[in-house]
């Protein structure tokens, strides 16, 4: 089968874009566009570092709660963006816990935190723990482990069927990564304004009751993911039991806020119906 729906992407107004629907089985429901094209993930990187940060948890190279980046911090804040830390700087805004401050900084931190403690540069760590063993062999990470993953279609594919049917990682460790850490923490979600609540997990953006959000109108709060500033995002919906991929060269911006939701709901649609 192939999803009629992908094909919206031919509609938007970018140079090159790709996208493809994945179940939890590994069953890709239909590519659209360049499935092999390497793409700059920007932010959709997170989830690819956080999952590798979850590997060292789960090898007892780390602890969720020790002490990470600033002072008072634990690697758990890092994953949550709730470590105080300033969007795109290394100093403190605010104290752990209080605020859900996005921040690039933060995962920089983990990285750093992860090399650390394993004696493993962190892009080579993310290589040995999560895209080796997945077959991501178009995918690369080239600088921080907040923005600067490389990617195609058909590589974070795999992943989206890792991360709703996990083999790398204990099913109860990626339920952890997809519940709400901090409830009720408020913040910024970039791009979209001022959220109260506004919820994320281990490295996860959770839909929750956000509005206005990048996903669809019909994508259930459980919904869980990441976009990019680069014109990419990963959702998985574990009620619609399907995940998407959608990566494009052109920054986020209006298009975008326009044209990701449609899609969205035009994929759950045809994958429900």
């Amino acid at each position: 089968m192939s999803l009629q729906s992908l094909a919206l992407i031919e509609n938007w107004p970018v140079p090159t874009a790709a996208a493809g629907v994945v179940r939890a089985d590994g069953t890709v429901l239909g590519t659209h566009g360049p499935a092999g094209h390497r793409f700059p993930l920007a932010s959709v990187t997170k989830p690819l570092a956080a999952y590798a940060a979850l590997v060292a948890y789960e090898e007892g190279a780390v602890e969720l709660d020790e002490p990470a980046g600033p002072p008072g911090a634990t690697v758990r804040h890092l994953l949550a963006h709730t470590s105080g830390l300033a969007f795109d700087e290394h100093r403190t805004m605010s104290a752990p816990g209080e605020r859900r401050l996005y921040s690039n900084a933060g995962f920089e931190q983990l990285g750093d935190h992860i090399a650390k403690v394993t004696g493993i540069p962190f892009a080579e760590y993310l290589r040995q723990a999560v895209l080796e063993p997945l077959g991501m062999t178009s995918t690369s990470l080239e600088g921080s482990p907040a923005k600067d993953g490389i990617s195609t279609v058909a590589d974070l594919l795999r992943f989206a069927a890792e991360l709703q049917a996990p083999r790398l990682l204990d099913p109860r460790t990626v339920a952890e990564a997809m519940t709400v850490q901090y409830p009720g923490t408020k913040g910024v979600l970039p791009g979209y304004g001022h959220q109260n609540p506004n919820d994320w997990g281990l490295g996860l953006e959770i839909r929750g009751a956000k509005s206005p959000h990048w996903t669809g109108s019909s994508s259930s709060p459980r919904t869980f993911g990441h976009f990019g500033q680069s014109g990419t995002f990963l959702w998985a919906d574990p009620d619609a039991q399907v995940a998407a991929v959608a990566l494009a060269d052109r920054p986020f911006g209006p298009w975008a806020v326009e044209a990701w939701p449609v899609f969205t709901d035009a994929v759950l649609a045809e994958v429900r119906g």
